[in-house]
């Protein structure tokens, strides 16, 4: 994928953003800083909630923006170390919010959701079209 230059920028085309953060008891947990940054946000996440929030933000030509924040709540089953540690070792959980990847290989810890999939992980999909029909853009 290649990046435009601001040169040949369209400023005529709505810009999209979106970030995630992983909350657990009222503390946002980032990217694992390392191994045993991450072995300890995974350990504090076995059998317990947590949520999930991920912002939306679309700008318009004008300069307007328009956001929205899903947020969906995550039960982690209750996971032993040996299976944290290979999780780790798989690299996916490296540069995910919490130190893990619902799409992958992390989704063998989730007992359910009660939310947005798709918010969890990392574009609401729900969100982002409604925001998306407002400034002029239609995706079905």
């Amino acid at each position: 994928m290649s990046r435009l230059s601001d040169e040949q920028a369209d400023p005529s085309e709505p810009v999209l953003a979106a970030d995630t953060a992983v909350v657990l008891d009222g503390e946002a947990l980032g990217k694992p800083r390392d191994r045993t940054h991450a072995l300890g946000m995974l350990k504090r996440l076995s059998g317990r909630p947590h949520q999930v929030f991920t912002h939306v933000a679309v700008a318009d030509c004008s300069g307007a923006v328009h956001r929205a924040t899903s947020v969906t709540q995550v039960c982690f089953r209750t996971v032993e170390e040996p299976e944290w540690v290979r999780y780790w070792a798989s690299g996916e959980p490296c540069d995910k919010a919490g130190a893990y990847a619902i799409q992958g290989l992390g989704a063998a810890f989730i007992e359910r959701i009660d939310g947005s999939y798709s918010g969890v992980m990392g574009l609401p999909l729900f969100e982002t079209v409604q925001l998306l029909a407002k400034v002029g853009v239609r995706i079905v």
